[in-house]
């Protein structure tokens, strides 16, 4: 994907980085030439972003020929809402107090190009700014009051307002933002760019390396330019045609957020955001279950009203569930009335609302993988050896987790795979994890997950390489699509 440096004047950019080109906005507009090239990276660097101006009908354009403008029109727009800004501040609280600890006096302003500052020590700062309003120049301003910095403003700035004593460092800046010496090459045929988020800090990833590496090698082998991105390249979600979420999913995290952008920038993006919401809560499954009358275990939303007779209602043992619980944690058996007021209290300082089922027992759960709507594979999950979950996180390593086994999706129990596809389709058509016990021949969903484990040398027992190139063939069918 080739880079566009798009300014009113190209003199006002009295630099060279190599691999750019540097267009006059007026001809990018008018030049039938850009609206048909290939897709590009545009960057704009326009005097202004105001409602129809030329600035504004950059970016505009730049999105309705396929290239991949920043900033683009959703950050041109939050940018005019001080609210936003003032949320963002709010966000980015730790982060200020830290970036901005040595600071004296009562007011203060950063300029960030690229994600950096000329100072290195505001780098943190400037990057955290530049991934919630990803454009090339900003300008923050920070207030002190009351002993505490606050965002008090941030718009962007064209690049005549950049001092001349901070040319060389913005070339530095721009050049390793334009070539990231750290990206591999672009493969010559690649015809579509796909991100990968995926942090290395992540206790319980969906994916280990090794089927990290097969996905980019299936995706590789099917026209993508596949690239594994972190938490800190929110910035430069615009630059990708599809994201691949790698990550354990939360609305409160970095997942929703980089989910939520992509959907809004036209990326192709599995897990997309409408999935997380709807899968990261348990009582809104609870309630989705109960209202198309899927069969589960006898399930009570507990609130402080009826918190007192739910273990007459339910029986004991009963299971309570944090509603934004995952991989076990946050879900308890109470096996008596004292364990049952003792954990239902703490639960509801958590959350107005609790999740609790009956304890159906059974020597292993299903798990159907559901992709576009049709089964994807299938694994059997064990009870570890003396507990009563798949996760014992009581434990560490392989210890934590039960045995497992891979069956082919034909071989499966047919009511299972109705019951899984029933469940996916009320939520979506991304990539799923539906959970269920089975029990005297009958299909009990327990849960459905929108980040699915895909595991070297697990999940992928029966199909091997085809089910990561299945799910790349998902999303590059969904790009051409959107091409026709």
């Amino acid at each position: 994907m080739g880079i566009l440096l798009v300014l009113d004047k190209p003199e006002d950019w009295p630099l060279n980085v190599e691999g750019v080109e540097v267009v006059p906005a007026r001809k990018y507009l008018t030049d039938t030439a850009y609206s048909e090239r290939k897709p590009h990276k545009v960057f704009n660097l326009c005097k202004s972003y105001r409602y129809q101006s030329i600035g504004y009908y950059v970016s505009l354009l730049a999105s309705a020929r396929g290239h991949k403008p920043l900033p683009d029109i959703s950050t041109i727009q939050d940018l005019k809402l001080h609210e936003l800004v003032r949320v963002a501040g709010e966000e980015l609280d730790e982060v200020i107090q830290e970036g901005l600890k040595e600071i004296s006096g009562g007011e203060f302003t950063l300029s960030i190009y690229f994600g950096k500052n000329v100072e290195a020590r505001f780098n943190r700062l400037a990057l955290a700014i530049f991934n919630r309003y990803p454009a090339p120049f900003l300008r923050a301003s920070f207030e002190k009051k009351d002993g505490e910095w606050r965002l008090e403003g941030l718009r962007t700035i064209p690049s005549s307002e950049i001092p001349s004593d901070h040319f060389l460092d913005v070339l530095t800046f721009a050049t390793q933002y334009f070539n990231r010496p750290h990206r591999r090459p672009k493969q010559a045929e690649a015809r579509y760019d796909m991100a990968i988020l995926r942090s290395e800090d992540d206790p319980t990833p969906p994916s280990n390396e090794k089927a990290i590496k097969k996905f980019v090698k299936a995706g590789e082998a099917m026209g993508f330019d596949v690239e594994i991105i972190g938490k800190d390249d929110y910035g430069r979600l615009g630059e990708f045609d599809a994201l691949f979420i790698r990550d354990t999913t939360n609305v409160l995290s970095h997942t929703f957020r980089f989910a939520r952008r992509a959907d809004a920038e036209g990326l192709v993006v599995i897990d997309d955001p409408e999935s997380i919401v709807r899968c990261s809560n348990k009582v809104y499954l609870a309630e989705l279950l109960q209202r198309h009358r899927v069969a589960t275990p006898p399930t009570l939303i507990v609130h402080k009203d009826n918190a007192a007779s739910v273990p007459q209602i339910l029986g004991l043992p009963l299971v309570l569930k944090q509603p934004d619980s995952s991989f076990s944690l946050g879900v308890i058996k109470a096996k008596t009335r004292e364990e049952y007021e003792r954990e239902i209290d703490r639960l509801l300082k958590i959350s107005d609302l609790v999740v609790a089922q009956a304890y159906m027992p059974t020597d292993f759960d299903w798990r159907v993988g559901v992709l576009d709507g049709e089964p994807y594979y299938v694994c059997k999950y064990f009870m570890v050896k003396g507990h009563w979950q798949i996760y014992d996180n009581t434990k560490q390593g392989d210890d934590k987790l039960g045995e497992f086994e891979t069956w082919p999706v034909d071989a499966c129990p047919p009511e299972v795979l109705k019951a899984a596809r029933r469940v996916a389709d009320l939520i979506g058509d991304g990539l799923y994890g539906v959970d269920i016990k089975e029990v005297g021949g009958k299909a009990y969903v327990i849960e459905i997950n929108d980040n699915p484990n895909i595991d070297a040398g697990v999940e992928d027992k029966i199909l091997g390489d085809e089910i990561y190139a299945k799910l790349m063939r998902v999303m590059l069918g969904r790009l051409e699509g959107r091409g026709r």
